[in-house]
């Protein structure tokens, strides 16, 4: 009985390892690091950032400005004029909240930009690692940049070169 046990557990083993799968890493950072189009993008990215920033800015200051302003006549004001003024500085405050929202919301000008300059090379990278998948008969492909539970990986299953040769770089 116990000669067949180790027969069957030999044969399994044998089994297993003859359907082993491959495996390969890449890395994102440095893929993207090395493709101009990439930095270029990001480049772009932020100047409108920082456009828009100053545009808000400008807005929350004027705002502020109001308020100061508020504050130092508040004595001398008729509850009129005092309901008028916060009124004002209440709409100059929300208006820059919501030029705030429109650009750097989750569904801003920033993500929708982000997503039309990043979303073709991405795919390119996609699509290259995909192939190389492919011809390699690779198995699963993970990506070392966002691994953060990948302990240590030899550097031999790194692919990140091959995609890079693959996207012309």
């Amino acid at each position: 009985m116990k000669k067949i046990f180790f027969v069957l557990a030999a044969l399994f083993i044998g089994t297993l390892t003859s359907f082993s799968q491959k495996f390969a890493l890449v890395d994102m950072e440095y893929i993207l690091k090395k493709i101009p189009a990439y930095e270029m993008a990001n480049d772009q990215l932020a100047q409108v950032s920082k456009k828009w920033q100053a545009e808000v800015d400008q807005q929350t200051k004027e705002a502020k400005d109001l308020y100061t302003k508020y504050q130092s006549e508040m004595v001398y004001l008729s509850d009129d004029l005092k309901a008028k003024r916060e009124a004002e500085i209440l709409a100059k405050e929300k208006s820059a909240a919501e030029l705030k929202k429109s650009y750097f919301g989750s569904e801003g000008e920033l993500y929708k930009k982000r997503q039309s300059l990043l979303t073709p090379i991405q795919d390119e990278i996609y699509n290259a690692v995909k192939a190389l998948s492919e011809e390699k008969g690779y198995t699963l492909i993970l990506d070392r940049a966002s691994g953060e539970n990948i302990i240590f990986a030899s550097p031999k299953i790194d692919i990140s070169d091959e995609v890079l040769q693959k996207l012309g770089y």
